[in-house]
């Protein structure tokens, strides 16, 4: 299959040009470099080994973690006529033979397989026959222990690529890894000079938020309702959470379902079709669910409890918007997502068998460096999107215009005297031996009289009632100012602990003036509806951000998803296999009324116009012909 790499692009997957990056590491890789491609979700991270793996002879194997995954991209690839296949646990013992056979005798251009595999004797043998052309590690991070999803079973992919009997090119992919974990990534899957490309992290369509409402489920009820007819995911924390978030959803008529690791295989793969053949328009999760999720019309994630760290936060809420188009990311705070957190953390530590000591404690230190990143995220008066870039090592504008912080009303305020009434506090409690946290120290300030105030003794130091006409959460807020500055440190425990930073001295005895930027209504939110701090005046959600940029009947859009439903169901695929959202919508625009129009629309390419054209043609016709 010689052609142009150019003309793979259209002639499959329907699209002119390339995106940032892809072009460079598909030259990369045809050049026989080993390549390693860090590109935010939805960058378009496939294209990368899809199109080399069609050019010249050979298989491309693809090590991909998640049979969901991999799933997704065969219906895809096969759609789009293109021979590609997947071996993994889940299938029964005739399919997997067929298609061991079938890429052993070179039918398959691409197989997908999970890393499990790579210990399974039946699929050595039958590598050691193939004519292997390229080797491609998806959501390559998992192999570094330092990255947020480690798997044991990626250390083994090096030693299967100098297994083989001529070593083929070998590319990697992923989506978030900071500097150590690309670093990772290179040495412990041996990648030989690589080319690597970074495109940058940035989703400009995403809208970021962090809410911190009196009632997390009212809210989240609030926010749903305003999206009712879009895709969505709510992460949660924990399985329980789980549980009673997606039984209220559905008590609100929310056509929601669930997925943890504590449901049976059978119920988990049930739900999860569920909400990609959009029989269900709501996942609510834990992290268990999502990596290399290819569900492309995902309007909006909320992230019910805080993530462990950026990286999960980011992977997670990039589910959103795969297709480019609007989408909302937000995360509903509360100061008891800390403490579950640290839990998690140290929970998961303690289960990991296979780890020493010295190790476990490092690696719960790091945990505690990456929550105390996120934590800071969350309470940031700065832009959202500034603060995640940043922490990629991205240079980033401090104005983005589309995140909750650069659309809402600041005002900045001097709090120079409340903060040296802060430290004087911590000082004091510090120099009793007192171990004691935000929450405690706010409390001496307010001048409560609740018991363990009393009990403690602290209704006795001198700073008891000091800011009694601050509102606690207010004392609260400038104590993670004054932290995330380092004039304040937080301990780790599972019970942080608040003691003086290396800098205390600047305000209390140098009498530095300190500035901060305040919403000018109160943090606390009651019930908005679209998803934005009351007195920031309202802002639309991505549904009706699209809405607003549609330069067609939205009736057209809803008659055309109807057919790609139809066509789906026939096919048994996910709706968005046929077509994606933006797909649609660029056919809604252009209203191509001619196979040669039709093979205009991004995203339509000859095999597909083939076989769903005639089908789009005449719905767009005839729509046409009923509006005239």
């Amino acid at each position: 299959m010689e052609c142009d790499y150019r003309e793979i692009l259209k002639r499959y997957f329907g699209y002119e040009t390339f995106r940032e990056g892809q072009e460079e590491l598909i030259l990369a890789e045809l050049s026989g470099r080993d390549a390693l491609g860090i590109m935010p979700t939805g960058a378009g991270k496939s294209i990368c080994y899809q199109v080399p793996a069609l050019i010249g002879a050979g298989t491309t194997i693809v090590i991909s973690p998640l049979i969901s995954l991999i799933t997704d991209q065969v219906q895809s690839l096969t759609l789009a006529g293109i021979r590609a296949g997947c071996l993994h646990s889940g299938m029964d013992a005739r399919s997997y033979n067929e298609t061991l056979e079938s890429a052993s005798s070179g039918e398959c251009r691409i197989l997908y397989v999970a890393p499990e595999r790579l210990d399974n004797a039946d699929f050595l043998r039958a590598a050691q026959r193939m004519d292997i052309a390229m080797v491609t590690v998806d959501e390559a991070h998992c192999v570094s222990q330092w990255g947020q999803d480690f798997r044991p079973s990626y250390l083994k992919i090096a030693d299967f690529v100098e297994d083989l009997p001529a070593r083929p090119v070998v590319s990697a992919f992923t989506a978030t890894a900071t500097r150590k974990v690309r670093e990772d990534i290179v040495q412990y899957l041996r990648l030989n000079d690589p080319h690597i490309r970074v495109t940058g992290f940035d989703r400009k369509n995403l809208f970021f938020n962090v809410l911190k409402p009196k009632s997390k489920s009212r809210e989240l009820a609030n926010l749903i309702r305003a999206r009712r007819h879009f895709a969505g995911i709510v992460y949660c924390a924990t399985r329980k959470t789980v549980e009673e978030v997606c039984e209220k959803l559905i008590g609100l008529g929310v056509d929601a379902t669930r997925y943890h690791a504590g449901l049976g295989d059978a119920e988990r793969q049930r739900n999860q079709e569920d909400f990609q053949y959009d029989r269900k328009t709501v996942m609510v999760a834990t992290n268990a669910f999502g990596m290399g999720i290819d569900k492309s019309n995902v309007r909006y994630v909320i992230h019910y409890n805080m993530p462990k760290n950026i990286e999960n936060y980011y992977q997670e809420a990039g589910r959103a918007g795969r297709d480019g188009e609007p989408a909302d990311c937000i995360m509903l705070y509360g100061a008891q997502d800390v403490r579950t957190a640290q839990f998690l953390i140290e929970m998961s530590a303690s289960r990991s068998e296979d780890t020493e000591d010295g190790t476990r404690e490092a690696l719960i230190e790091k945990d505690m460096q990456l929550l105390r990143h996120i934590t800071f995220y969350a309470h940031t008066t700065e832009c959202f999107r500034a603060y995640i870039l940043k922490y990629f090592g991205e240079q980033a504008d401090i104005y983005c215009g589309n995140c909750g912080n650069c659309l809402t009303a600041f005002e900045e305020i001097d709090v120079t005297i409340d903060a040296q009434k802060v430290l004087s506090c911590v000082y004091r409690i510090n120099a009793k031996g007192w171990p004691f946290g935000k929450t405690m120290i706010a409390d001496v300030l307010c001048g409560s009289g609740n018991e363990r105030v009393r009990k403690s003794g602290l209704d006795r130091i001198r700073t008891y009632g000091a800011m009694a006409d601050v509102p606690k959460r207010r004392i609260i807020d400038l104590i993670d100012h004054l932290a995330r500055e380092e004039y304040l440190s937080v301990t780790d425990d599972r019970y942080p602990v608040v003691r003086l930073g290396h800098r205390w001295e600047e305000i209390v005895k140098d009498k530095t003036p300190i500035v901060i930027k305040m919403p000018k209504r109160p943090m606390i939110v009651d019930e908005p509806s679209d998803g934005t701090r009351k007195g920031a005046g309202k802002k639309k959600t991505a549904a009706e951000r699209l809405d607003a940029g549609t330069p067609y009947p939205e009736t057209l859009f809803e008659t055309l998803r109807v057919l790609r439903r139809e066509l789906a169901d026939a096919a048994g695929v996910p709706a968005f296999v046929v077509f994606s959202d933006a797909t649609l919508r660029d056919m809604c625009g252009k209203m191509p009324l001619t196979e040669d129009d039709f093979l205009s629309v991004s995203g339509v390419g000859k095999v597909k116009l083939e076989t769903y054209g005639l089908r789009f043609i005449d719905a767009i016709r005839s729509f046409s012909e009923r509006t005239e």
